[in-house]
């Protein structure tokens, strides 16, 4: 963590404990952002409201005022499933952590108690449902609470991607303990899922932190559709090879056909969905945590709260459903700052679904309206042909200022998106697309649909609209005689596609619909009158050509940003990590991460008291590692200059 020291002025006397803290346990010399605030500002005793984004250092914002504070903070979490691992990792670093969750045995769970209520413990992690059981409640009085955290509290969001009902019980918090601060954290929030989350868990009074969303290091791009497996092999071989990363699909079906096939060709890959076994998931899991260059293949019920800091790339093979969970899952990427992909392959069919999906969905029409709002946004970052970024960030109301971190709330997005100014760092900043007018080639496809529904009372999916417009005489245009359509081959100076290109944005702008009928068939819309009789243009994107965005895998891996000679350094010291880690049964980031194994490697330290400068060695570590990592660097040979 490379950051510019906290200010002390004007800051409460608690900064000096928490900065302490921060050096003396965790290892790192000062704040960054934020953080040196919400934390002096939750030991004085007063709620916080943070969203920050995914690896900007939400934990500390909890973990120190719960070492610096009397008593024990709770750390409320729906993430069962990882609670073990983020336990390890605060009792590497010497913090007294533990869980109360179902995966326990009664003597496991009374030992913990015990813990708690005897004042042993700085951290404990709660799911949301334990605590309307009443024996919790119990328990938690008798014993001292530093604080709450509530960690994902955009679960509290009825509409949201991640709801989850246990979430919106937690306002009981405040009614109960109305003295114990309370911090509620988030990666992933709109204005209007800000403003939910403060109602539903009562934080009228708290102080809201809101960091900027920007991720710089993640360079989002989103391709065509064209065999996506394939697509998704060319990345990995070209750009990601050995690296680890996270492929989400939308089904079941396609998690265990993909993950099979990259396992087919060489990739080691892992398949999760609620359809496996609870021990298959939780085994695979783990292999993701703890081994290198693992691919996990999943449908979105994966990657909550996943703290592996070296994922390399995210892969989307279908359309997320909406902006937030598109941000929250990229997000998942290159949590440790170094550059990482976020890559999303997008055609025809996820619009026709994900359309189909809304108009069958259960719920009433507002339901389904906001469904619908929730596509449409999704689809206007997969077709603009401004900087994704700037998009990305309007969407969460903060406008994009080059060169800085800092954010600018705003609700005006599309004055934000007029500004003159690029990322750099994504594919339409790379590889800019073209605009082009497609007035005439919607014009001609939404007149078959018409001719087809008023002259003959038919309806047809896109396919067979693309074979009549390019005129081919296919079993099925013979069947209905479309060959005698006036539109019939019109449609031949676009290739078949450029055609389905159009469709999709056609669907996308809301100039076309998929029919309710179950059948992906398609209809016109109101808007589509302004289109036939000429009185509105329609500007349609043109897919650049494609165009390898980083010349070469060297510039990715965390060893080659170090100088050749420093390499076999950094890599005797990756497989001490690699052995500590295995030997201790927790994933190698416990151990250390990437960062601090390339500050070894640079500053090569030859005594424990250099150590103990390095970021990320704190006193523990430092105890439990200093020896071996000065043998480690002793036994790395570094060639004379």
């Amino acid at each position: 963590m490379t950051v510019a020291p906290a200010s002390l002025g004007g800051m409460s006397s608690t900064v000096a404990p928490a900065a302490d803290a921060l050096a003396r346990v965790f290892g790192y010399d000062a704040f960054r952002g934020d953080q040196a605030e919400i934390i002096d500002h939750v030991i004085g005793g007063g709620d916080a409201l943070v969203l920050m984004p995914t690896g900007g250092g939400k934990s500390l914002c909890y973990q120190i005022p719960a070492l610096v504070r009397d008593g024990t903070g709770i750390v409320i979490s729906p993430l069962i499933a990882l609670m073990q691992d983020q336990v390890d990792a605060l009792a590497a670093l010497g913090v007294r952590a533990a869980f109360l969750n179902s995966t326990q045995g009664a003597e496991e769970r009374s030992r913990v108690e015990r813990a708690y209520v005897a004042g042993e413990l700085d951290l404990l992690y709660l799911a949301p449902e334990r605590l309307t059981v009443p024996s919790t409640g119990d328990l938690l009085d008798r014993g001292t609470i530093a604080l709450f955290a509530i960690d994902e509290a955009h679960c509290v969001s009825q509409w949201g991607h991640d709801f989850r009902p246990d979430y919106l019980a937690l306002s009981m918090l405040h009614e109960r303990w109305p003295a114990v601060p309370r911090i509620a954290l988030t990666a992933t929030a709109t204005e209007q899922t800000h403003r939910e989350i403060q109602k539903r868990l009562q934080l009228g009074d708290a102080r809201h932190f809101v960091a900027s969303f920007d991720r710089p290091n993640i360079q989002y791009r989103i391709v065509p559709k064209d065999q996506p497996q394939k697509q998704l092999l060319e990345l990995l071989r070209t750009e990601h090879a050995g690296d680890a990363g996270i492929v989400y699909c939308l089904s079941r079906a396609s998690v265990e056909k993909t993950a099979q096939f990259l396992v087919e060709q060489g990739i080691p890959a892992l398949p999760y969905h609620a359809g496996l076994d609870a021990r298959v998931r939780a085994a695979n899991q783990a292999r993701f945590l703890r081994e290198d260059g693992m691919v996990m293949v999943a449908t979105i019920a994966f990657g909550m709260g996943i703290d592996k800091p070296d994922v390399r790339f995210v892969a989307h093979l279908d359309l997320p459903k909406s902006v937030e969970g598109y941000y929250q899952e990229t997000g998942r990427a290159g949590r440790d700052g170094l550059p990482s992909t976020a890559w999303l392959a997008y055609g025809l069919q996820d619009v026709m679904q994900q359309r189909r999906m809304i108009e069958t969905s259960e719920g009433d029409l507002a339901h389904r309206r906001r469904l619908s709002a929730h596509l449409d946004a999704m689809l206007a970052l997969c077709e603009t042909v401004q900087c994704r970024r700037m998009q990305l960030l309007a969407y969460f109301g903060e406008k994009y200022r080059a060169g800085t971190a800092g954010s600018a709330r705003s609700s005006d997005r599309d004055a934000i998106l007029q500004e003159d100014r690029a990322c750099g760092n994504c594919d339409t900043c790379l590889n800019p697309p073209e605009s082009w007018d497609g007035t005439i080639p919607a014009q001609k496809l939404l007149s078959t649909i018409v001719r087809l529904q008023r002259e003959r009372n038919q309806k047809f999916g896109a396919g067979h609209l693309i074979d009549i417009l390019l005129g081919r005489q296919t079993p099925r245009v013979d069947q209905y005689g479309h060959d005698d359509l006036s539109t019939f081959g019109i449609g031949t100076d676009l290739s078949e596609m450029e055609w389905r290109g159009v469709v999709r944005q056609l669907l996308a702008q809301g100039l076309l619909a998929v029919n309710s009928d179950g059948f992906g068939t398609l209809v016109i819309t109101e808007s589509s009158a302004g289109i036939l009789d000429g009185s509105r243009r329609v500007a349609l994107r043109r897919e650049p050509e494609r165009t390898t965005t980083r010349s070469a895998r060297k510039t990715r891996s965390a060893a080659a940003e170090l100088p050749e000679t420093l390499q076999p350094v950094f890599e005797a010291l990756r497989a001490w990590r690699a052995a500590a880690a295995k030997e201790q049964g927790v994933p190698a980031y416990v151990i250390f991460h990437d960062a601090t194994l390339r500050e070894l490697a640079t500053r090569h330290p030859s005594s424990v008291e250099e150590l103990g400068t390095v970021t990320g060695v704190g006193e523990s570590k430092l105890a439990k590692y200093g020896d071996q990592l000065l043998e480690v660097l002793g036994a790395a040979a570094i060639p004379a200059p």
